[in-house]
């Protein structure tokens, strides 16, 4: 049988190094796992003995993460920068072929960047974060899990479940996010506006929308290239800063292309032209091109 340990009550340490075993290593997707006392190990060995992160102790075959002292444990060290998810994904893919094989580089830089935050919120350095204290801080994995450890105390199983789920859903969004910063840096068309910088692309990835908006660009536009579809977003008012109002490119583009169907956000901040929330729209004929033409003069 093969056998993950790491300790009881898991943080996002140990679920991310069981999560990398189980979803990477060729025949330990279906491995059991226990849980022990924080500190403490299967076996009697010490684990600052031991070498090879997999461990015969029995007919076993073992791996014990974050917790022991092992290959796979990290509280022997003061580094900041290590953890036993960095060093579990380290062992992944310098032992394992297999792992390198079936990842691409977009995979495998999700995967990385997820390890990165998870070695920094086990050492503590979200209270470094931007306003810290904040309530939307709360809303995060780091968040959900304490909270769901109030919830269902002592349902160490259902934690790591639940882990899983999220980071196998991180993962892709972490993907989505890397495209996202490629076309951002490739094939963006910037333009500008009385309001400020804008960009605009043709392109899948919806990603793009949000994303350049963090990056501070405030006006957006993503026409589909496969629907014809738009969308057209602007920053939103903060307090006394007004952002743009998107009311004149609604009615200009109503005028340049009356049979496609336009819908303005009450807000004014929002102009859509197609969405999977209504099939029954009808796409625009207007190039990017046109539309960011409106977009300039607004």
């Amino acid at each position: 049988m093969r056998i993950i340990v790491t300790h009881m009550s898991p943080d996002w340490d140990a679920i991310t190094s069981v999560w990398l075993i189980k979803k990477y290593l060729s025949d330990w997707q279906d491995a059991e796992v226990k849980f022990v006392p924080a500190g403490q190990r299967v076996g009697n060995k010490d684990g600052l003995m031991i070498k090879d992160p997999v461990e015969k102790i029995g007919e076993d075959e073992v791996i014990q993460v974050d917790t022991g002292l092992g290959p796979l444990d990290h509280h022997q060290t003061q580094d900041a920068n290590v953890s036993a998810a960095s060093r579990t994904w380290e062992y992944v893919l310098s032992q394992f072929s297999q792992a390198n094989d079936r990842m691409t580089p977009e995979h495998k830089e999700a995967v990385s960047r997820i390890v990165k935050i998870v070695v920094a919120i086990d050492h503590f350095k979200e209270v470094f974060w931007h306003e810290a204290a904040a309530d939307h801080y709360e809303f995060s994995l780091l968040g959900v899990l304490e909270g769901l450890k109030y919830e269902k105390p002592c349902q160490d199983k259902h934690y790591l479940t639940f882990g899983i789920l999220c980071l196998n859903a991180l993962t892709a969004e972490f993907e989505n996010r890397i495209w996202a910063e490629k076309e951002i840096s490739e094939k963006g068309m910037k333009f500008s506006t009385k309001f400020g910088e804008g960009i605009g692309f043709e392109t899948l990835n919806d990603t793009v929308l949000k994303l350049s908006q963090k990056m501070g660009y405030v006006i957006v536009v993503r026409k589909d290239p496969r629907k014809g579809y738009v969308r057209i977003k602007t920053l939103p008012d903060q307090n006394d800063k007004k952002g743009a109002d998107l009311t004149p490119a609604y009615e200009q583009l109503k005028k340049m292309d009356p049979d496609a169907t336009w819908f303005l956000h009450v807000s004014k901040k929002m102009l859509l032209n197609g969405t999977p929330k209504n099939p029954k729209m009808v796409p625009t004929k207007l190039s990017l091109k046109e539309i960011i033409s409106v977009l300039e003069r607004i």
